[in-house]
């Protein structure tokens, strides 16, 4: 992380200190798993998912918020997994959290990590708060968070990536679609009930860019102006697939990013308008 460090102090830190180009929105190279931080102009924190090493998310925010700002007003665990939820003991142990979101189910057993993580949120008194389909998170002015899945049902599957919280983050300067590890049959079950009312500027990608996300129908709902993925370099899975690429490509018209290649990728609507994006890589 240590070059990822220097370069946004050096270059992209004085830029992101002029608060006309807020919010902004950083998907950060994790490895195999999901964190994005949500900054919005009046100081608002929300940090999506740690994924599956403190270290790596520790050196990733202090990155981007540097030793000045040592809060996250609100951690959202998308689903209980290790490679979203792995980074957060040692956050909650350097930041101070307002609250905690998740979708209500516990990690499967075995996950040893899971209720230890629980415990310390309880330890330190952080509010640990059930979200689902139809709650909205309001940003003051600024915006606010749709929860868009999962539903009651939905919440109880078996298929962990099922229960995955989707989240639209709707701005005055942008729109963005955070998708979880969801499967095919919730993007369906998400077209068939919203429709083109998914579009967004921005999607990240659901499941590392899994062959199993990612329909042709969902990516044509969205029609991102930019999509990015979230994976690890040379992972076991050979994520991101070929088919889940070539849906994008074929099925939008996004400029795509991938963690893997441009490392951490910053969006954000410069002061002339345009939708933007530096990748750390």
């Amino acid at each position: 992380m240590g070059d990822i460090l220097s370069w946004y102090r050096i270059l992209f830190v004085p830029l992101v200190e002029n608060a006309a180009i807020y919010p902004i929105m950083h998907f950060f190279d994790v490895g195999q798993g999901d964190a994005e931080l949500v900054s919005f102009g009046d100081g608002t924190n929300i940090l999506t998912d740690a994924g599956p090493s403190g270290p790596v998310i520790l050196g990733a925010l202090d990155s981007v918020l540097g030793s000045r700002d040592r809060s996250i007003d609100i951690i959202i665990i998308s689903q209980p997994s290790a490679s979203h939820f792995g980074g957060l003991q040692d956050i909650v142990d350097h930041y101070r959290v307002g609250a905690i979101v998740y979708n209500g189910r516990d990690a499967p057993p075995g996950v040893s990590a899971w209720p230890t993580l629980l415990e310390k949120i309880s330890a330190k008194m952080i509010p640990l708060i059930t979200l689902g389909e139809g709650d909205r998170l309001r940003i003051g002015t600024l915006g606010e968070v749709d929860i868009l899945s999962p539903g009651r049902e939905r919440a109880e599957s078996q298929e962990l990536g099922d229960t995955g919280i989707v989240q639209l983050v709707t701005t005055d300067k942008f729109r963005a679609l955070f998708t979880a590890d969801i499967g095919s049959g919730v993007e369906n079950a998400l077209v068939a009930r919203y429709g083109m009312s998914l579009h967004a500027d921005i999607l990240k990608i659901s499941h590392n860019g899994s062959k199993n996300s990612s329909g042709a129908a969902f990516l044509s709902a969205v029609s991102p102006h930019m999509a990015i993925i979230e994976v690890g370099a040379k992972n076991f899975y050979h994520q991101p697939s070929a088919e889940t690429l070539i849906r994008i490509v074929s099925s939008t018209s996004a400029r795509v990013f991938r963690t893997d290649e441009d490392g951490t990728v910053t969006v954000f609507r410069a002061s002339d308008g345009i939708l933007s994006a530096v990748a750390a890589r």
